[in-house]
C-alpha cells in the first residue's frame, strides 16, 4: 500500500506532495541546520511534532486561538494597493483601507522610492502626506524607508563604490568609503525622522537593515540611538534584510560587538541597546527546500531570538523570508501555517 502523501510547497511556492517520513526528516534537517549555523539549541521533540501537526493540518487556511492572536506591523504598507494591486489610491486612503477593511494594527507610510536618501529631498512634502493620513486614521502610523547604503555611492552618491574598489584590491579605500557612507545615511535618517516627528508620527521604520552588509546595519543602530535621544516618545522599528549580517566591511562594531556574522538572537541585543521599540527578525527562505524544512529552520532561529529579546519581536513573514515562499502572490495555505508556527512555537509578539 502506497504511503499517504500530504500537500505542501517548496520554498519557491511550487506544490509538492510529501509522505510523513519525508516531512519529519525535513523538519529534523531544518532544525539541525539552524542549530549548527547559529550555535543555538535545537527545537525539542515536542516542538518538532507540533510543526509536523501544523504542516499536515487539514484545510487551506489554519489559525490560532483568539487568545494567541498577535499584532501586525509592516513596511511600505500603505502603498500596497497601488503597487501590488494596480489600484490608483493615494496613501492616506490606502491607510484607511488597511485600518477599516483589512484590520491592520499599524501602517507604514512610505515613498514609492523606499529609501531615506531619496526621501530627504522631499521630506517636508512626505511629512504633509503623513499628517494627512494621521488626520484620517486611528491606528499607529509609522514612516518607513530603507537605509539602502548603496545609494550613497558614485555616480549618484558622494562616496566611492566599495563594490568596485574591493575587486581592484583597494581595501583601505573600500573600508573608508563605507564608513563615510554610514555618516551620510545616519544624518539623512535623523533629518527625515525629525520632519515626521513634527507632524505626529507614531514611529519610524528602518526597513531591510543590513542589506548592504555590516555598515548598513550600523546605520540603523546609530540612527536609532540618535532618534530615541532626540524624540524619546517616538518608536523605532528595525526590520532586518537577512538572517546573517554580511561582513562587507568586516571590522565594524557597535558597543564593542563586531556586526559581521550576527544571527537574529545576537542582532536583537544590539537593537535593544540602540533603543529600538520593535525588532523585525528575518530568516531567509531556501527556494530549493520544502516548507517543512524551511519552517523548522525558521522556528529554531526565531525561538532563540524571542528568548533572548526584551523588546517585542515581529517576525518578518513576507515574500522570501520566515518560510514564506519566494513568489509575488503568496499562498494563504503556507502563510497561515508559517504564522501559526511562529506564534505557537516561537512565542513572537507580532508579525
Amino acid at each position: 500500500m502506497e504511503a499517504k502523501k500530504y500537500f505542501t510547497r517548496m520554498g519557491d511556492g511550487s506544490i509538492v506532495y510529501m509522505t510523513e517520513e519525508e516531512i519529519r526528516a525535513d523538519i529534523e534537517k531544518g532544525v539541525q541546520d539552524a542549530a549548527d549555523r547559529g550555535k543555538i539549541p535545537p527545537l525539542t521533540q515536542a516542538e518538532m511534532e507540533h510543526i509536523y501537526d501544523i504542516v499536515t493540518m487539514p484545510g487551506g487556511v489554519v489559525g490560532v486561538e483568539p487568545s494567541l492572536a498577535v499584532v501586525t506591523s509592516n513596511d511600505s504598507g500603505s502603498d500596497k494597493f497601488s503597487t501590488k494591486c494596480g489600484i490608483p489610491v493615494e496613501r492616506s486612503v490606502n491607510a484607511m483601507f488597511h485600518e477599516r477593511v483589512l484590520g491592520a494594527d499599524s501602517v507604514d507610510i512610505g515613498l514609492e522610492d523606499y529609501n531615506y536618501k531619496t526621501v530627504k529631498g522631499v521630506a517636508k512634502r512626505e511629512a504633509a502626506v503623513l499628517k494627512n493620513a494621521l488626520n484620517k486614521t486611528t491606528i499607529p502610523l509609522f514612516y518607513g524607508a530603507m537605509p539602502n547604503l548603496g545609494f550613497y555611492t558614485k555616480p549618484d552618491g558622494p562616496v566611492d563604490n566599495w563594490a568596485v574598489l574591493l575587486p581592484e584590491g583597494k581595501i583601505k579605500e573600500a573600508l573608508e568609503a563605507q564608513e563615510e557612507a554610514v555618516e551620510h545615511a545616519v544624518r539623512d535618517i535623523v533629518y527625515v525622522a525629525e520632519q515626521m516627528y513634527d507632524v505626529g508620527a507614531d514611529g519610524i521604520q528602518l526597513d531591510t537593515s543590513g542589506a548592504a552588509g555590516d555598515a548598513d546595519f550600523l546605520v540603523s543602530l546609530k540612527a536609532t540611538e540618535i532618534i530615541r535621544e532626540k524624540f524619546p516618545d517616538m518608536g523605532v522599528e528595525i526590520g532586518m534584510a537577512g538572517e546573517f549580517v554580511l561582513g562587507m566591511h568586516g571590522r565594524l562594531k557597535y558597543n564593542g560587538v563586531k556586526l559581521a556574522g550576527l544571527y537574529p538572537h545576537q542582532q536583537v541585543k544590539l537593537v535593544e541597546e540602540a533603543g529600538a521599540s520593535i525588532f523585525g527578525a528575518v530568516v531567509n527562505t531556501n527556494c530549493n527546500m520544502s516548507f517543512p524544512w524551511n519552517i523548522a529552520r525558521v522556528c529554531t532561529f526565531i525561538k532563540a531570538c524571542s528568548e533572548a529579546a526584551s523588546i517585542p519581536v515581529h517576525a518578518n513573514a513576507g515574500m522570501g523570508v520566515c518560510a514564506i515562499p519566494m513568489c509575488e502572490t503568496l499562498p494563504a495555505d503556507i502563510v497561515s501555517r508559517a504564522d501559526k508556527c511562529l506564534i505557537e512555537i516561537c512565542k513572537i509578539d507580532g508579525l
